[in-house]
């Protein structure tokens, strides 16, 4: 691919741009931000590790310059503020959707065959945003949270067996949130299912801790998460850009599949040179299906608070 921009410098962006970097996946990546400077001293650093690390990429940074992203193949959008101490959850939504909406609507303009991949918080509502931003088919607007949450599940459970997180197989649903649904059923270690290998008790206390993994991180460092994130989005631009049809939890929308309609939620989807080339509508047992439909319930609630501003 020519060219890859990622906008939003801070931790989290450039973490996409070096892990991407780092893969060789293109010629060219745009790290993008509005503070003067930040982007081009974080591209600068990452771009003189390329004789070290054996990387050809090229990284260069912009401030607010989206002429320079111009023909990109994939846009990452990383922009947004974090909670602040007496904010609300709407004052939350309205700030990171204008930001969202402004930064999507320049990039598209210059990119408008472009795959759209989403970071920013609230995932799932801000995915939506950058939907009605872009105005592009809902299979190039996608939402990054399946895979990160999927590994922080993949981890826990790692942990309490004793083994490698490489030789566990995992898979979560929904909201990306504190109503995420783990599938504890559709997890195995090494081709033995979870349920053989743990009891119940010990698999509900690391399904709680995956619901707060954000959260754990964020009392620990008194911010949010970057380095997993940033190799989680850059894992799905790896198979977008190499169409490797990859299976992976994304936040996308749903119009049917799961008996859901008119809502982003993560469920697993087949990711490749289109972006979303499928979804995968897996079996659910009744629980599941419950707490897929209460995560359902709650990023509609968010999605329609969106709504209600009027932005669009």
């Amino acid at each position: 691919m020519d060219k890859i921009t990622v906008i939003g410098a801070g931790n989290v962006g450039a973490t996409v741009a070096n892990v991407l970097a780092h893969k060789d996946l293109a010629k060219e990546i745009v790290l993008v931000d509005i503070k003067q400077g930040i982007a081009e001293g974080k591209a600068l650093d990452i771009w003189q590790s390329a004789s070290i690390d054996d990387f050809s990429t090229k990284v260069i940074g912009v401030t607010d310059d989206y002429s320079k992203t111009a023909g990109s193949g994939i846009v990452v959008i990383t922009s947004g503020l974090p909670r602040k101490p007496g904010m609300s959850r709407d004052d939350l939504i309205k700030t990171n959707a204008i930001i969202v909406k402004e930064v999507a609507e320049k990039a598209v303009k210059y990119s408008p065959d472009a795959i759209f991949i989403i970071v920013s918080n609230p995932l799932d509502v801000m995915t939506y945003a950058a939907l009605k931003a872009t105005k592009l088919p809902a299979n190039k607007v996608i939402g990054m949270a399946g895979i990160l949450d999927t590994a922080r599940f993949s981890m826990f459970v790692a942990e309490a067996l004793n083994v490698s997180a490489r030789t566990v197989n995992a898979l979560l649903l929904g909201g990306h949130g504190d109503t995420m649904v783990p599938l504890p059923n559709h997890t195995s270690v090494g081709g033995v299912p979870l349920h053989e290998l743990l009891p119940k008790e010990k698999i509900d206390a690391i399904v709680d801790r995956a619901k707060k993994g954000g959260g754990e991180l964020v009392a620990l460092m008194g911010t949010s998460a970057w380095y997993a994130p940033g190799a989680a989005t850059a894992l799905m631009v790896e198979s977008i850009v190499r169409d490797q049809n990859r299976v992976f939890p994304c936040c996308v929308l749903l119009n049917g599949e799961y008996g859901l309609h008119d809502v982003y939620l993560g469920v697993p989807v087949v990711l490749g040179k289109k972006g979303v080339d499928r979804i995968i509508d897996i079996k659910l047992s009744d629980e599941e299906t419950k707490n897929l439909q209460i995560s359902c319930g709650a990023v509609k609630d968010v999605m329609k608070v969106l709504d209600d501003m009027k932005l669009f």
